[in-house]
């Protein structure tokens, strides 16, 4: 069946969801320059991220591990396990391949730069 990509638009850029079946997700996460996800965590769902263009920083803390910090750059991947606090920044304006289980609605905002907070 064919269709479209949805286009979200979000304070940090915009997401296209071009896949959504019970059994997982795609989508393209655009993150302009200076911009940055919620530092963020799932209680169930998981991703694997792959950068297509542009430059980002990751935060980084695995659940009971120490918050830390990457640069990654087009070709990487990043492999996010539930209840994994991630953030991401872009250096440059930046695109991401994002493959997921299918539980959108599961996220736990602990700090956004546009008051999001909470859950999802």
């Amino acid at each position: 069946m064919l269709s479209a990509p949805k286009k979200t638009g979000k304070p940090w850029g915009y997401e296209l969801l071009w896949a959504h079946t019970d059994r997982y997700v795609g989508k393209i996460l655009h993150v302009s320059k200076g911009e940055a996800l919620s530092l963020q965590y799932h209680e169930k769902k998981e991703e694997t991220q792959y950068v297509l263009t542009g430059r980002l920083r990751i935060d980084l803390q695995p659940e009971g591990g120490t918050l830390e910090t990457f640069e990654l750059g087009p070709g990487q991947i990043l492999h996010l396990k539930p209840r994994t606090r991630h953030r991401l920044t872009a250096i440059e304006d930046t695109d991401v391949l994002e493959v997921s289980t299918p539980e959108l609605d599961d996220v736990v905002r602990l700090e956004d730069r546009y008051g999001r907070t909470g859950s999802r």
